[in-house]
């Protein structure tokens, strides 16, 4: 076999359901000389990550990291720590993220219940009321920004009926961190995950995850060992905590973009980059809707860096996403289970939520349909 040419992918405008745009810094930070990880250079970044994730994330919380794999190792971590053989737990579902929450408690040994909402749709505080009337979870879980559907979920309520319930509240941020406001403290979430290659706009390798000392308390006193070795956060927590005690090479280059994009998002400041989202949200909305693209979610509930829109009549999916790519450089999302073939995931997040991505989508658009 000859050996390969060098590496030059033709670049992207990346408007998918991720990865997102990275800004030229956080390149350049991937491009910094390697140290150990147990550096004490190394090990001051660390803390710098945690510090600056703590504020993205609105929390105290001294376990608050980020896990050395991609955001559904996040998803993996919360569950494996919290849950044990036997336990019980409240899934919310209304699409596929939902669905994997499901798979991954039944993979732990603990009974599943579900509460169930149409995709497209917000999950019924009043549904979820009524289930935990029949069942004792020790979690509640759901998904605050539904990436297979373009739902933005209200969680306030159900976290406060998970606690009366006696419940730890595990929520999904994998695509509204960063882009959307979450505030772990202020609405009671005791285990929250995401994912960095979304609105945070570093590439994809890391989950950013924070328990509260409530989940910190629960996974202390299991009386089984957490099914998975790499993900046992009675060990982990001792790498990124004051211990340092090794566990496994933490991936150093990303790190290193991670810690780049969290300055980035510091120097917007929080409220701006959310305003961002949504002024750029409401400009590719209105010209979708000249198009003839119709959202698949009611306003109030809709995300602003993932816009699930159904194709106008006589569009066909994937040709016309092929074109975009092909012939513009332009990458978007197709829809997944039940919304396969039927909408687009067009993303906004981060780097990418640009005003001139907004209008090249657009004017590509108008060219194609044309």
């Amino acid at each position: 076999m000859p050996i390969p040419s060098e590496l030059n992918p033709t670049p992207r405008i990346l408007m998918g359901p991720g990865p997102s745009d990275v800004h030229p810094r956080v390149l350049r930070a991937m491009a910094t000389p390697l140290i150990g990880h147990l550096d004490p250079q190394f090990l001051g970044i660390m803390d710098e990550v945690k510090s600056m994730l703590r504020e993205v994330f609105r929390t105290q919380n001294d376990l608050t990291f980020a896990v050395s794999a991609t955001g559904s190792a996040g998803m993996e971590t919360c569950f494996v720590n919290l849950l044990e053989p036997g336990d019980e737990a409240l899934v919310c579902v209304n699409g596929v993220f939902g669905n994997r929450m499901s798979d991954i408690v039944e993979r732990c040994g603990a009974k599943l219940h579900r509460v169930d909402a149409e995709w497209g749709e917000p999950i019924d505080p009043a549904q979820v009321k009524k289930a935990l009337e029949k069942c004792r979870p020790k979690v509640v879980a759901i998904v605050h920004a539904e990436t297979s559907t373009g739902v933005l979920q209200p969680v306030e309520e159900i976290g406060q009926m998970a606690h009366e319930a006696g419940a730890l509240f595990l929520l999904d941020t994998v695509t509204s961190l960063g882009g959307a406001d979450v505030r772990v403290d202020d609405w009671g979430v005791d285990a929250v995950y995401s994912g960095t290659q979304k609105c945070l706009s570093a590439p994809p390798g890391l989950s950013p995850v924070s328990f509260s000392p409530a989940a910190v308390e629960a996974i202390q006193s299991r009386k089984s060992k957490v099914q998975s070795w790499y993900l046992d956060m009675t060990m982990v927590k001792n790498y990124w905590g004051g211990d340092r005690a090794y566990h496994h090479t933490a991936p150093i280059t990303s790190v290193y973009a991670l810690r780049e994009a969290l300055r980035l998002i510091l120097e917007e400041g929080l409220e701006a980059r959310f305003e961002r989202h949504r002024r750029n949200h409401e400009l590719l909305r209105d010209g979708l809707e000249e198009l003839g693209f119709e959202f698949a979610v009611a306003p109030q509930y809709r995300l602003p860096m993932l816009n699930a829109v159904r194709l106008p009549d006589g569009v066909e999916d994937a040709p016309t996403r092929k074109r975009l790519l092909q012939e513009y450089n332009i990458e978007v999302g197709g829809g997944l289970g039940k919304f396969a073939g039927k909408l687009w995931r067009v993303g906004l997040m981060g780097h990418s939520c640009d005003e001139n991505h907004v209008n090249c989508l657009l004017s590509a658009l108008r060219r194609i349909l044309r």
